[in-house]
């Protein structure tokens, strides 16, 4: 529970989990064909503002805590929330709390 409450601990990773909690608004104009996959990598990084190295560790820390899931296709990476995952966190959390 306590790398979860780390993961979180951080503007940029929440905000990444609130963009990709509705993508549709938050990354208008996917026209291709992705998003049953998730998020591309790129589009997170363009909307966070960071380096692609600076992204590529808060999308590893959020994927190691189980809140993001990766669809890779060939040189893309697509992130997409793990909502079952967030549900059950948030449940132990207010369990524990």
């Amino acid at each position: 529970m306590l790398d979860e409450c780390k993961a979180l601990a951080n503007e940029t990773r929440l905000r990444i989990l609130e963009w990709l909690k509705d993508p549709e608004t938050h990354f208008p104009g996917r026209s291709d064909g992705s998003a049953e996959l998730g998020v591309c990598v790129g589009l997170i990084q363009q909307k966070a503002g960071t380096s692609a190295s600076t992204i590529s560790v808060h999308l590893a820390i959020l994927q190691r805590a189980g809140f993001l899931t990766v669809n890779r296709r060939g040189q893309w990476a697509y992130y997409r929330r793990d909502d079952a995952r967030i549900r059950a966190f948030t449940e132990q959390l207010h369990r524990v709390l």
